[in-house]
């Protein structure tokens, strides 16, 4: 059986050849199933005291403006934090007293490292 083809603009003639008998299927493997995975879990910050005000950043300490025994009110600001080559305040969380300072000015802190408890 004769047929014609064009390939690139370029016509061809063809002959086609049948062999009889039945179309042989070629098997191919499934391909397997992808593994389901879970989202990886969320890194956990330091775990400090309960009444632990803790760095949201790392950065060097500017001011320290409280000493032990200061009570506080919530949104103080309890020390300021240079990070980024910017003045960042540290609020109180809540209203207390400060029962530690774990921080001097000049002093580096890690991220979530804690800086003083209010008791």
């Amino acid at each position: 059986m004769g047929r014609h083809v064009t390939v690139n603009g370029k016509a061809y003639k063809v002959e086609v050849e049948s062999k009889g008998g039945a179309p042989k299927v070629a098997r191919v493997a499934a391909a397997p199933a992808p593994a389901v995975m879970s989202a990886p879990a969320a890194p956990t910050p330091a775990v400090a005291g309960a009444g632990a005000v803790i760095a949201p950043l790392p950065g060097r300490i500017l001011r320290v403006n409280v000493k032990v025994g200061d009570e506080v009110a919530r949104g103080d600001t309890l020390a300021v934090l240079e990070a980024m080559k910017m003045e960042n305040n540290i609020p109180a969380p809540t209203a207390g007293k400060v029962t530690a300072v774990h921080v001097a000015v000049g002093s580096d802190v890690a991220q979530n490292q804690a800086i003083l408890d209010i008791g």
